[in-house]
Order: structure tokens, then C-alpha cells, then sequence
């Protein structure tokens, strides 16, 4: 079974900015549809701030300064290139992966919903986006490893509750469910392992999964 894994520590670890490229994708898409995600953080911020005004000031080694003022000096200026609003539906942490929109994206067809994979190398992990219709159910599964989702649009229910725009619901091996659309749905999901099906016909399909 895998460690248990909590908004909280998601928060501190972009936060502190240790998070890998997925893990931090779908933290700062939460962070921009959800005035409470917002919040929370920033209290987080607060916090750290707090703790390191209560450490001990250590001395610099001799001529430290002096190297740091070199170093700066040998930076290369970074040149970000212009980056379009494109279509104004994608929360901006979204849109340099999806420059033109939901609408051309390569969807593959699941049955009950579409998914397409987002561009993202980091081993181990994969970030898709997927769509569900209203009233559509995905098969019930579980997890191998964790599931990190964003809802974009729309809302699903699940066992965990209700999710609407801007929720992060994290799902793991301790949870079996069969998300629903309460209507067409949008979501962000990263995941560190492959889902495993529990249906009585899901369990004959599980090897031919590789999501």
C-alpha cells in the first residue's frame, strides 16, 4: 500500500518548491480556481515566514558576498518568450500545455470519456486531462499508487463526496469508486500508478490497462 498523501503536504511542497513537474501542475491549477486553496496556502506562507524569523542567524564564511556579486554577474539574463491567453477557459498554469485550446486537442475516446496526455516527461507520472458527460459513470477502480485530480468544470460525486470547480481530490488504494458526472466535467489528473479495476468485469480487463 502506498504512503498516504494530503493536500497539506502538496501545499508545503510547492510551497517549498520540491514538488516534480506533475505533482506542481495540478497544485498551481488548484491554486488558481479555488479562492479556499488560496487561502490555505497562503497561511502556509505565513507560517514558514514566522518559523524562520525564530532561527539563529548564521555567520557567512569570509568573501561570501563577494562571490555571490561574481556569480550574479555571469547569470544570463532569462528570456521568456510571450505566451498567448489563448482560449480563456484554461486556468493560466494550464496554458502552455494546451496553447489552443480544450477543442484541439487529440481526445481519445474512452466510452463514458475522452482523455488526452499532457506533454509531461517526468518519470513516473502521467497528467491528462479528461472529460466525462453529465450523468456518465467511469468504471469503479482502485489504485496502485495515487491519483491527484483538479476539477476545471463542471462537477462529479464519488465516495469522497461532491467535487466542484477548483476541488483537488487526492484518491489511493484506500479508495474504490466510480466517479460520476453530476454534469459534463473537465478535470486535471496526474497519477504515479496505474489504476486497477474492482468491477466483476473490470478485474478481467486489468491487463489490458495501461492508465
Amino acid at each position: 500500500m502506498t504512503d498516504a498523501l494530503t493536500l497539506d503536504e502538496l501545499l508545503l511542497g510547492h510551497a517549498a518548491g520540491s514538488l516534480p513537474e506533475p505533482l506542481d501542475l495540478v497544485v498551481r491549477t488548484h491554486l488558481a480556481l479555488s479562492p479556499d486553496g488560496r487561502r490555505r496556502y497562503r497561511l502556509y506562507r505565513a507560517l514558514a515566514g514566522a518559523l524562520l524569523e525564530t532561527l539563529e542567524p548564521v555567520a557567512m564564511r569570509p568573501g561570501a558576498w563577494e562571490r555571490l556579486d561574481r556569480a550574479i554577474d555571469r547569470v544570463e539574463p532569462i528570456r521568456v518568450p510571450p505566451v498567448s491567453v489563448g482560449d480563456p477557459r484554461v486556468p493560466p498554469p494550464l496554458r502552455p500545455y494546451v496553447p489552443e485550446g480544450y477543442e484541439r486537442l487529440p481526445w481519445r475516446n474512452l466510452g463514458p470519456a475522452s482523455e488526452v496526455e499532457l506533454p509531461i516527461g517526468t518519470p513516473g507520472y502521467r497528467a491528462r486531462l479528461i472529460q466525462l458527460k453529465g450523468g456518465k459513470s467511469i468504471p469503479r477502480h482502485t489504485h496502485k499508487g495515487h491519483e491527484i485530480t483538479v476539477v476545471i468544470e463542471g462537477s462529479f460525486r464519488d465516495v469522497q463526496g461532491v467535487h466542484r470547480r477548483g476541488d483537488l481530490v487526492i484518491a489511493d488504494a484506500t479508495v474504490d469508486h466510480s466517479p460520476v458526472a453530476d454534469e459534463d466535467c473537465l478535470c486535471l489528473a496526474v497519477t504515479d500508478a496505474p489504476l486497477k479495476l474492482t468491477g466483476p468485469i473490470g478485474r478481467l480487463l486489468n491487463p489490458l490497462l495501461r492508465i
